[in-house]
């Protein structure tokens, strides 16, 4: 637990400090605009996250259900939230054929887990629970204020290099010796968004590691999650799921994972820019897990 905690602060404080370096390649400038446009990013992005429960069930056509409609999938909630101490989180599911699921919410008191009908149909009841008690330790861990707070770092990050161009191309009006070297504004303006993205994602990968370890604690074993782990990553490459590219960070499995594989040339490639681990990592660590 120590381990992925200290990684996410560190990640988190990478990101922080990128923004320093950044500024003080610009210099100055316009404050002003530079001000609005990073008052604009954080509102969005603070939107997003106040806002997260009803975007993500309405990007994944998700219905809140009640114990009546799936006595035995809700029963399965309420055991667990009473195991991790947590307030019973609204229940979904979605229609999607691929065995998936995901968590959202500000915080405990406002969560929704979701399951998509694939994961209901195909899941035994102990891979279902490893799964689910996954999702829960997402809320627990607050992970999606975690990752609201690095997405809220990189596009500020994003924003501000895009001034760092905007620079570069139109900097004129000022003393030669107070302004910044139009080469350096252009290589932060290249890769400064990268470096963001690299460590949002990583900090998001930490997260996954993070609940699939608390999950397992929460269960006693972590073989369960690593077998349902393992199935969904086979009808995954069978069942294509259509979701919005920002929201398939949300699911336990990515979702997309075999259209970026294809798109970055590989599944090594697709690694570094995933916000999932590998599910064959993921396994491996589970396995080895007793308590």
């Amino acid at each position: 637990m120590f381990k992925n905690t200290a990684k996410t602060a560190i990640l988190l404080a990478a990101l922080g400090g990128l923004i320093v370096t950044i500024a003080g390649v610009l210099g100055g400038g316009s404050s002003g605009s530079l001000t609005i446009g990073l008052l604009f990013a954080f509102a969005m992005v603070g939107g997003s996250y106040w806002f997260s429960d009803k975007l993500a069930l309405k990007a994944a056509k998700a219905r809140v259900i009640t114990k009546a409609d799936a006595p035995m999938f809700y029963g399965m909630i309420e055991d667990l939230a009473a195991r991790a101490n947590l307030p019973m989180p609204r229940v979904a599911i979605s229609p999607n054929d691929q065995p998936n699921a995901f968590a959202t919410g500000r915080g405990p008191r406002n969560a929704v887990v979701c399951a998509t009908e694939g994961l209901l149909r195909t899941m035994p009841e102990d891979e279902l629970r490893g799964v689910m008690a996954h999702e829960l330790m997402h809320v627990r861990n607050r992970d999606i204020l975690i990752g609201s707070v690095a997405a809220a770092i990189a596009t500020a990050i994003s924003f501000i290099a895009n001034m760092a161009m905007w620079a570069a191309m139109f900097g004129g009006g000022r003393d030669d010796e107070d302004r910044p070297n139009p080469l350096a504004l252009i290589l932060v303006s290249m890769l400064a968004p990268v470096a963001a993205s690299l460590m949002q994602m990583a900090v998001s990968r930490s997260r996954e590691y993070e609940a699939d370890r608390s999950a397992a604690e929460l269960l006693g074993t972590g073989v369960p999650l690593a077998n349902a782990l393992e199935r969904i990553e086979v009808y995954a490459r069978q069942i294509p799921m259509q979701i919005a590219p920002a929201q398939a960070q949300a699911y336990i499995h990515n979702p997309l994972a075999e259209f970026q594989n294809k798109r970055t040339g590989g599944p090594n490639l697709a690694r570094l820019f995933s916000t999932h681990p590998s599910t064959e990592d993921r396994i491996a660590r589970l396995r080895a897990m007793s308590f």
